[in-house]
């Protein structure tokens, strides 16, 4: 007879670590710094703090590594710790469609509670949690997950009074392998170029002090949580909202349910659709729902609200980039609000051009989703896809076919959403939603053109340049001649000549 069991999702977790990024020791270390950084910037953003993190890796052993995050934000409540660091799937940022959301770091409540879980698998020790919450003592606790319930199970809890005002710190165990470009000192990098208002301290495990400075004192904008727009929604989404929704009639889910829908618009949707407007929502048949849904696309309805989301901003990008790159050029557009699967989201590009960077080696691509950098998967990822298609040989770039374009030039690519289709728990590569490839694709083709103007101008700077230099070259031979010729000073003749040179050099 076959038997069945309920399997919880940490022991699940447990057999499977590696789609949560956990695939390799190089990706595994990467991985616990990423998940914890990306939790403390959060909190202190959310709490109106700029972020100020200490991250220390120490080597233990052979390839075994202490990992040391700290934070200076808001510390998390006592009765939360257990759960936030000891049980999976359980956070704030876990929003299903349907549901009001906004952009953010986290989405799943999934990645800090991994790492504990990783670190407990690779070395067998608890991890050490610190909090702080103003005010209030000083909490630690040893912590390990029960991975066959998905509970944390304490070790040595104690309250004691503390110096710090407020604040987080995790000290993880763990078997790794450290690698200093791909590895966390290049991932805070990219956290610095996303997050130019972060100030990240890193302690190498070779005891290299490095400081990521902040270049910016303005916290970005806060999002704000917001409804579905209805154009994208899928069909089973559709129907799980009818069948939860509050609203008494079909007019009201409309306006309630979703974003930027009015009353002239919930009309339209019903007129096509041939729905009475009080039409009880749960009394609608799969089949209306389906004609529903395509009236939803037909009708036209303002772009979702922008304030949901928290872009980093053209001029930002443009100081983050300058601070951790030597440039000579640098360029960002930040595209308008556009939608997916009735998700809204935007795209924003920067582009480093430097004569200092290789010129025949393919450009390097930098990807992040909502601030945070993508590291692996990058040729799975919809970002990479639309670089590979654009058609970087109008810009004045080399590009084998199928292949990153080849230049001295840095390329970073943001995606900010409320819900970014990552393809694996893993978080590192985005799915090419045609949507989202599509809009990648119109800000390259902008800064691509800026690009263009700008080698234009060089190669014009260049010629003339050149050309100074070939009529510097043979000015005192030509000087020479005349004065013999027409027997007048060489001095007076070269000087003539300088201010032609000159004229024919602007």
């Amino acid at each position: 007879m076959v038997q069945y069991k309920e399997v919880a999702i940490s022991e699940f977790f447990e057999k499977n670590s590696h789609l949560l990024g956990f695939d390799n020791p190089t990706k595994a270390l990467l991985t616990v710094v990423k998940e914890a950084v990306d939790n403390s910037v959060d909190a202190c953003e959310e709490a109106n703090i700029l972020p100020g993190i200490i991250v220390k890796i120490k080597s233990v052993k052979k390839d075994v590594f202490q990992v040391t995050v700290e934070d200076k934000g808001p510390g998390i409540e006592e009765k939360y710790v257990k759960k936030v660091f000891g049980k999976l799937l359980f956070g704030s940022k876990f929003k299903s469609l349907g549901e009001a959301g906004m952009q953010s770091r986290g989405q799943q409540g999934i990645g800090i509670s991994a790492s504990i879980l990783y670190s407990q698998l690779t070395t067998g020790e608890s991890a050490l949690i610190e909090s702080k919450v103003k005010n209030k003592m000083h909490y630690s606790c040893r912590l390990i997950i029960d991975t066959s319930k998905n509970i944390p199970i304490i070790e040595d809890e104690k309250k004691i009074e503390s110096v710090k005002e407020q604040g987080t710190k995790i000290t993880l165990k763990l078997k790794g392998v450290y690698r200093r470009v791909k590895g966390p000192e290049g991932f805070l990098k990219y956290v610095a170029i996303a997050n130019p208002h972060a100030q990240i301290t890193f302690f190498s495990p070779e005891g290299n002090k490095k400081v990521f400075k902040r270049v910016i004192t303005k916290l970005p904008k806060k999002p704000k949580k917001v409804k579905p727009h209805p154009h994208g929604v899928e069909l089973g989404t559709l129907i799980k909202m009818l069948a939860r929704t509050k609203s008494r009639t079909l007019q009201a889910f409309l306006m309630n349910d979703f974003s930027k829908v009015g009353n002239t618009g919930a009309k339209e949707i019903c007129d096509l659709v041939k729905l009475n407007l009080q039409t009880r929502p749960n009394a609608i048949t799969r089949e209306q729902i389906s004609k529903l849904m395509d009236s939803m696309e037909q009708v036209k309805l303002q772009r979702p609200p922008t304030d949901c989301l928290s872009p980093i901003g053209e001029e930002n990008i443009i100081k983050g980039l300058r601070k951790e790159y030597p440039a000579d050029f640098v360029a960002a557009c930040t595209r308008p609000v556009a939608v997916y699967r009735a998700i809204p989201f935007q795209i924003e590009v920067g582009l480093v051009y430097s004569k200092e960077l290789p010129i025949d080696k393919q450009v390097n691509l930098v990807r992040f989703a909502n601030k945070v950098p993508l590291f692996y998967q990058q040729s799975e990822c919809g970002i990479y896809k639309a670089v590979v298609k654009t058609q970087w040989k109008r810009y004045g770039l080399q590009q084998p076919s199928g292949s990153l374009p080849i230049g001295p030039l840095v390329l970073a690519v943001h995606v900010a959403s409320i819900w970014v289709p990552f393809i694996s728990e893993g978080k590192q590569a985005i799915a090419p939603y045609p949507e989202i490839v599509k809009e990648i694709k119109l800000a390259l083709s902008e800064l691509g053109r800026k690009l263009q103007r700008y080698l234009s101008a060089e190669q014009r700077k260049y010629a003339r340049e050149r050309k100074r230099k070939l009529y510097e070259r043979y000015a005192i031979e030509v000087a020479t001649s005349l004065s013999n010729i027409t027997g007048k000073n060489k001095d007076d003749i070269m000087g003539l000549l300088k201010k032609e040179i000159d004229k024919r050099g602007r």
